[in-house]
Parts: structure tokens; sequence; C-alpha cells
């Protein structure tokens, strides 16, 4: 009886063992709920989230509702539709909670019980804010009209016809062809009066603009407000067209009077991006952020406030990269920003006299290895999103103590069942003597005795920090995973370490930061389990035009290169990319100008193909048209012609980013495919 004990004993723990053994594949990354926070309830105890899980075998997902509660971390599900479900809130001091399905807005009580619609407008609506007062709800969202004339109205006679006619620019944006209509903020109230009030009418407060409201094409509803004492919405628009449209960042605040139905504009003369509006509690302030150069999309993103009553305007955070913000108090701002390879959380503290503003205390809330996203506030209580490296975004909850938990685990299941990178903050000296932060991720099964295949990861952007984000796609725990080192480092051109160091990218593409990258895997490559005979480069966007550039300079480094959607010939890419600010800022200016000769010469990775000798995977979609297909065509035949050995992934209906299931899994198929075959 004793050896049965003895033996059972052993097979339960073995076969623990071999549950807390696994590592993260591509398919368990897929099964991964994807977390996303909706509301804290007034009181400051519950919150609603979103989860979105994806059918690999119907390549398609779905998204429920969930209801947390903050003191206990019970959550319960709040919505059983099998469909997407969107912009929840609460209303009614958390009695009911309203949404949005199939472009519909729709309310239930708080038990997820009764839903009904509230809305039955054609063609739906999106971008939804709610906000309720005395029983009625003011919902202001975004909705798609045509306001201009399309090829099919100037040539009815040939219906059958499949063309677009232009005389201007921003025919194209992203992923995207331009065509007749225009996105427009609008309202409409509807009245909770036990089921009998539905909206058919709406105002649209732009009517017969030929602007856009949200921003395309990343705005939402952050682009929007209504003013605490309802008369006034706030919305951020560009109200620019063609060329005009395509060489500027110059958006502008726009304030909607309701009962004069008269517009003007806040930000009138601050010449950068101005987004995120919105009031104080009690609206006598009203707030922004705003970058102060035109062109420069990646300029410092500050913070200004107004003070309503005296029209004064006063920025109030300066230099810094605000991501987000919230208003805590009267006189109390909660905002996150990009600092050393993070994104922390910050709040300071104002007082308000005749001569400004004044900081009564500034500093950070959550400093810690983690990035801390979008976030809410109530009552005391903040509910953050956060994430790293090794894990997926889940909730957690900072109370009037500064003590912070964790209230969401959607993912806790599959986790506990993996090992886990070891991930390493890495001070490398660049060649300027500058000191550079890199992440170095280990692989779950780490042996310092034996020699690993090593990746170096170039980030994107350029202009983008290289945080403790965890991607679906470029997923460094995931790369681990499969056995590679992976090093991540901060080079020149990131925000979170300077100004300075953030703009040193621009007009110099291919010099300090290329030599930051080779510094980075060079320190490293002096480890003893590095194997410096399988290096490897991979990266997109901007990284893969760092990995097409490295590929004529890296000195017979890499021995596998992987690029997704990267710029090879920066004289083509400039004739057929479209917001064009951005090319002018960071290259400098068109390549017929001989003011910008370098970066069309010793920057633009075409120039290097002779040096061409390490394996090449190119990866591009087809509706890209921030980075054209032609930039993967032209590096694939390139890599062809000289008879290096080479592979095309391409995505037809895929834009910049890969976001089918089924093509993201040929993705990682692929690029594991790609680095197997040459690294090990």
């Amino acid at each position: 009886m004793r050896k049965i004990t003895t033996l059972l004993a052993f097979l339960l723990l073995t076969g623990l063992f071999a549950q807390t053994t696994n590592v993260m594949t591509p398919e368990k990354l897929w099964e991964l709920g994807r977390v996303g926070l909706e509301d804290i309830h007034p009181n400051g105890k519950k919150s609603i989230y979103g989860v979105s899980r994806y059918n690999l075998d119907e390549n398609s997902s779905k998204r429920e509702l969930y209801e947390v509660d903050i003191t206990t971390g019970e959550s319960k599900a709040i919505t059983q539709i099998n469909g997407k479900v969107y912009s929840a809130q609460y209303l009614l001091n958390g009695e009911k909670i309203g949404f949005v399905y199939k472009g519909q807005y729709h309310i239930m009580d708080a038990d997820g019980q009764n839903i009904r619609q509230l809305t039955e407008i054609p063609e739906g609506i999106q971008n939804v804010k709610a906000y309720e007062r005395e029983g009625i709800v003011f919902l202001l969202f975004s909705k798609e009209f045509k306001t201009q004339k399309s090829t099919s109205d100037l040539y009815p006679n040939l219906p059958k016809a499949e063309a677009m006619v232009t005389d201007d620019l921003m025919y194209r944006h992203w992923d995207s062809w331009s065509d007749d209509k225009n996105q427009h903020v609008c309202f409409t109230r509807i009245r909770l009066d036990g089921g009998k009030s539905m909206a058919f009418d709406f105002t649209d407060i732009m009517k017969d603009e030929t602007f856009d409201s949200p921003m395309l094409p990343f705005g939402g509803a952050e682009d929007f407000e209504l003013s605490p004492d309802g008369k006034n919405i706030a919305y951020v628009s560009k109200k620019k067209v063609g060329k005009e449209y395509a060489i500027s960042t110059n958006s502008d605040i726009y304030l909607y009077n309701i009962e004069s139905k008269t517009t003007s504009n806040i930000t009138k003369g601050m010449m950068g991006y101005d987004k995120n509006p919105s009031w104080s509690p009690d609206g006598s302030f009203f707030s922004w952020t705003s970058m102060p150069r035109d062109g420069y999309e990646s300029d410092v993103n500050e913070l200004w406030l107004l003070d309503v009553k005296s029209g004064q305007k006063f920025k109030l955070i300066e230099k810094d990269y605000v991501s987000s913000y919230v208003w805590a108090e009267e006189d109390r701002i909660l905002y996150n920003h990009p600092k050393d390879g993070t994104e922390q959380l910050n709040e300071i503290e104002f007082t308000f006299k005749k001569n400004g503003f004044k900081r009564v205390s500034e500093g950070s809330l959550l400093t810690d290895q983690h990035n801390y996203n979008h976030f809410l506030y109530a009552n005391g209580t903040i509910v953050v999103e956060r994430q790293d490296m090794n894990h997926a975004t889940e909730l957690y909850a900072l109370d009037k103590k500064n003590k912070l938990s964790q209230i969401t685990k959607v993912n806790d299941n599959i986790y506990s069942t993996l090992l886990k990178s070891r991930v390493e903050k890495r001070m490398v000296t660049t060649t300027d003597g500058k000191q550079m932060l890199t992440w170095v991720i280990y692989p779950p099964d780490f042996d310092p005795a034996k020699k690993h295949p090593t990746l170096l990861y170039c980030q994107g952007g350029p202009q983008s920090q290289v945080s403790q984000f965890y991607s679906f796609r470029w997923n460094f725990q995931l790369m681990a995973a499969n056995g590679y080192i992976v090093v991540a480092p901060n080079r020149r051109g990131l925000p979170g370490f300077g100004v300075d160091w953030n703009e040193d990218i621009s007009k110099d593409w291919g010099g300090q930061a290329m030599k930051d990258y080779l510094s980075a895997i060079d320190d490293l490559s002096k480890e003893s389990y590095v194997d410096a005979e399988n290096l490897g480069a991979v990266g997109a966007s901007y990284g893969g035009y760092s990995v097409y550039m490295l590929a004529g300079i890296h000195e017979k480094r890499f021995k596998a290169l992987i690029s997704h959607c990267g710029l090879f010939n920066l004289e083509s890419w400039y004739g057929s990319t479209e917001e064009m600010f951005f090319a002018n800022w960071d290259i400098g200016g068109p390549y017929w100008d001989p003011a910008f000769k370098t970066s069309y010469t010793q920057f633009n990775p075409k120039n290097f193909v002779q040096n061409w000798d390490a394996p090449l995977l190119v990866i591009h979609g087809g509706l890209d048209f921030r980075v054209p297909i032609n930039q993967g065509m032209e590096a694939f035949q390139a890599a062809q012609l000289r008879n290096v050995p080479s592979r095309f992934l391409y995505f037809p209906n895929e834009g910049h980013w890969v976001l089918s299931p089924q093509n993201g899994l040929l993705w990682h198929s692929e690029f594991f495919g790609w680095l197997d075959k040459w690294l090990k």
C-alpha cells in the first residue's frame, strides 16, 4: 500500500510539473482573453471591462462585458450576446449600464438583465459617450455622412465603372482610399421612461463639413466631450483638405454651443496636434493636450488648461509626453507618460490664482517594471490596465492608501501553466558615450552554460518607446519561448529618455540609431551564453527599415533577417506614402531637393544592396498605404536578383498590421520557420 501511495504521489507531482513547464506558443497567444477597461462605478467599488476572444476556426472574434468587484476581485459576466459589445458605461448611479451592440445603443440592468435598444439610427453609430442627468441620457457619438461627390455621381451613365478621380493629395490614408464620406460628431437625447423612449433623430454638429471628427484613422471617443453643464461640445478636427491636410499636423479643438448652434476654435494659433479635450468636474477649467510644432507627430505632448471664466490659457505640464489624463478632483489630474522603458502613472496638484496656475505637487504613483496604460478614476480609486513582457493586460486597482491589487485574472489559468521569461534591464554604452536602456529577454529554460541564438529587435515608429508592452504579433515572450534571447534596445529616437534623445532620430534615420543597434547586439554578444555565430535582426515599419539598412552595413554579424512593412527605397516611398508631414519632418523633405541628399544617399537602404549577404524574409500587407507594397517588392526583388536567400510573405487584405487570427498564425509560422532554418 505504501508503494502505491508513493507511486501515486510521484505521478501527481510529475503531472503537476508537466503542467507548469509549458511555454508560450502562437496558438496559446490567440487563446488569451484581451482585456479592456470600460468604466468605473461612481462609488469606486466596481468596474466594467470587456474581454475579446478569438475563434481561429471561424477566423473571427467576439467581445463580452464583465463586472468586477474591486474590493473582492470577484468578476461576473454581464453580457452573453455572442457578439461584439463596446462603449459600456454606468448610468443612473450604477443601476443601469449602457453599451453599443451592432451599431446601436442599448441599456440593461446592472446585472445584465432586461436589455433593450435605445437608438434606431441608420447605418449605426460609433465612438459613443453617454451622459445621464435626471433620467435623460445625452448621447454623443460619431457617424459617417456623404459629404462629397463620388465618381458614380459624376458619371451616372457608367454605373459599373470602378475608378476614382482625384485632383489633390490624401487620396488614401493608412489602409483606406479616400471616398465621398466624412465622420461627424452627433448627439441625441433619450428619456429613460420605462422602456417607451427610443431615439431616431439626432443632430449633426458638423453638418455639410468635409472634415472628420474623430480624426482618422486612430481617433475615437476621446476626441469629443460634453461640458458638465450640458451646454457645449468640444471636439477635435483637422479642418484641412488635400495637400494642406497631408503636410500638416495642425488639428484644433472646436467648441459647439448647443443653444446657439455656433462653433468657435479654442486652440487657434496653436500649431501642432491639439487633442484630448476635457473639463474639470465643476466645469471651471477646460483642458487638452497639445504638441507645439506643426508637422511633427512625435513632438512633446504637453497639457494645457484654460480658465473658463477669464479665458486665460496656461501650460500645466510642459516638455513631456502626456499619453492620457483624467481629472481626479478640481485641482488634481492623473496622467501617464513614457519613462525609462515603461509607461508610468503620475499625478499633479495645482492651485489657481489671478497670476496663473501654480503646481503644488507632482509625482509618480506607479513606477515599477510594468506598463500602466488606460485608466479611470472614481471616489479615490484608480483602475488601470497593466501589462509587461510576460503578461497581457489585466486590470489593477490603486486605492486611497496607494495599495495596488490585481482585480481581474482573465488569463491566469493560462499563465499559471507557462514558464516565464526573465526580463533584464541592461545599460549599454553607445558609440557617442551615452547610456542606452536595453531590454534583454531570456528563454524560459535559459541555461547560461549553453549558447543561445539571439535576436536584435528593431523598434518601429520611429519615435515609439520599447516599453513593457505585450504585443500579439511582436511578442518577446513567444520569441524567447522558441529558444531565442531577444535584445530590444531603446535606441536613439525614442521617448521616455528626454526630449533630445527622442528628437535625435529625425533626419538621421541611418546614422546614430544604426550604431546604437550594433552597440546593443555587440555588447550582449560578448556574453558566453550568446551564440555570436547565430544572430538575427527583426523589425517592422521603421524597424523594418532598420533591418534593410543593417543588411547592408552589419559586416556579417547577422545570419537571418526579417523585415515587416519596412521602408527600402526612400525615394519611391516618398512618392507613394500618404501623410507627407511625417516624411517631411523625419526625412527632411523631397528627394529632388539637394538639401536632403544625405537621407536619400547615406541613409537609403537600397544604396547598400551590393553588400547584402544574410538570408532575408520580407513581409508586407497589400493595404499598407503608410509603407506601400512596392517597398517590400523592391527589397525582395533585389535580394532575389543578388541570389541572397529570400522569401516574400504577402497579405493582400492586411494593412500596416496583421489583424486576422489565421493570418496571425500564418505570420508566426513563417516568422519562426525562417529563423529556425537559418539560426538553429
